[in-house]
This record gives C-alpha cells, structure tokens and sequence, in this order.
C-alpha cells in the first residue's frame, strides 16, 4: 500500500516552508533570488496530494527569497522598517504559489496578517478555518504582522490558532541533526526530539519562541525534506524519512 492511499494521520497541518525553495535551486556558494514558478509546481503538487488524501492544509512561506530583514539591519536599516520589507516579500510568495495551486485545480485563498484588501483577505480565523474545511488551501502572510518576530513565530501562531495537529516544516535536508550535514560527514540523524531538547541543545530548527509555543500548545514539529518527491504525502500517513518534535 502506498502512503498514497493511506488514511492520513494528522486531520490539519500547517506547512512552513522558506522563500529561498521558491527561489528554485541554486549552485554550490550561490544564492538564487526571486521567484521561479519551475519551483512552486512541484510543492504545489505535493500539497495537492495532501488534499487528495483528506488533509486539511494551511501553509506559510518565509520571504527570504525577495527580502530578509536582518541581512537589512545588517547594512545599517531600522529594524522595524526592515521587518516591514520582509513581511511585504512573503506577500508576493504566497500569491505566487496561489497562483501555482490554482493552476493545478486546488482552490487557494491568501490572508494577509498585514491588510491589503485590493490584493489578498485580511486574516480572520473563522474564515480560514471555514476555507480549509471546504478543502481550500489557506496560505497566511506577512507574519504576524508586526516587527521583530519571524515567519516560524508566525507560523506556530496561526498553526494554534488553527487547531492544527501538527507543524510541518520542510527543509533543506530530511530531518534534524546533530551538525550540519552538508559539512559534516559524522552528523546523524534524530528520529524524534523533545521541544526541551531542541532549546537546550540549540539546534535551531526554528526560533526559541516557535518552539515554545508549539510546547505550550502540544503541536508536534515534523521536519522533513521538501526536495523529495512524495514525502509531505508519507510524512502526512505517519511514514517517510523525518525528525518529530513533541512532549
């Protein structure tokens, strides 16, 4: 039997993704920016694979593709401007991977933390709930809409306010390690983790404060790879290759 075909084992999920794997991939010491709609079809498939199977599904891209807010800090912009920019930048990433999910038949509704009605719904909880129960995909936006906390802070907040019944966040790599793996041969990999140990470890899966909500709010943290084929599907039907944070 294929993950395919099995029940799901989480009923509604968040999924956090960065902007840079919208940014498409990028050669070895090369930042690739922008947006490359070559790679939000494939997520965009993966996501509808989710919805096939009977999950409901939210999501929240990063912005770093387009604008991070600290490397703007860094040459000397204010903080809170910057952090402005940086919510703008996930905007336009969740537009276009709702163009890209509506191209391939799921129905997409993007809502802004930050309001602009002319392009996007603001956020109201009830009507994101209520699209996802329709078997919409809600991509939420701008953070938090405010200054000072990231897009993982953002998405363990909508994940709560969700009543999601996990975090999915697609990396880069497979799962947590003990170093990175791409410099470090002898780096394993953690089947599961508690959130106190991602914090006193320092692993940094995602910022302090993600992870101390999803503690609170006893939300599991599924890392996994979003580069390989069909594992959002078997991570969905509680296999595949991936670290689970939980109590």
């Amino acid at each position: 039997m294929t993950s395919q075909t099995q029940s799901p084992k989480y009923k509604r999920v968040l999924l956090k993704i960065s902007g840079e794997v919208l940014a498409g991939k990028s050669e070895p010491g090369v930042d690739k920016f922008g947006i490359d709609m070559d790679a939000c079809f494939p997520i965009a498939k993966e996501i509808k694979e989710a919805i096939d199977a009977g999950t409901e599904v939210c999501l929240v891209i990063g912005g770093g593709n387009i604008f991070r807010g600290l490397k703007g800090v860094g040459q000397g912009m204010e903080r809170a401007q910057a952090d402005s920019m940086g919510m703008l930048a996930t905007v336009m990433n969740a537009l276009a991977m709702q163009g890209a999910l509506e191209e391939i038949g799921i129905p997409a509704r993007v809502q802004s933390a930050v309001e602009m009605p002319k392009i996007c719904e603001p956020f109201i909880r009830r009507r994101a709930i209520r699209h996802m129960e329709k078997g919409r995909v809600v991509i939420f936006a701008a953070g938090t809409g405010n200054p000072y906390f990231t897009t993982d802070t953002g998405a363990a907040l909508r994940a709560a306010e969700m009543g999601c019944d996990a975090m999915l966040k697609g990396t880069q790599v497979d799962g947590v390690y003990t170093a990175d793996p791409k410099t470090n041969p002898d780096a394993t990999r953690y089947d599961n983790l508690a959130y106190m140990d991602v914090l006193n470890k320092d692993l940094r899966v995602m910022d302090a404060t993600a992870v101390s909500l999803m503690k609170e709010n006893h939300i599991p943290i599924v890392v996994f790879s979003i580069h390989n084929k069909g594992s959002l599907a078997e991570v969905l039907a509680g296999n595949g290759v991936c670290t689970v944070i939980e109590n």
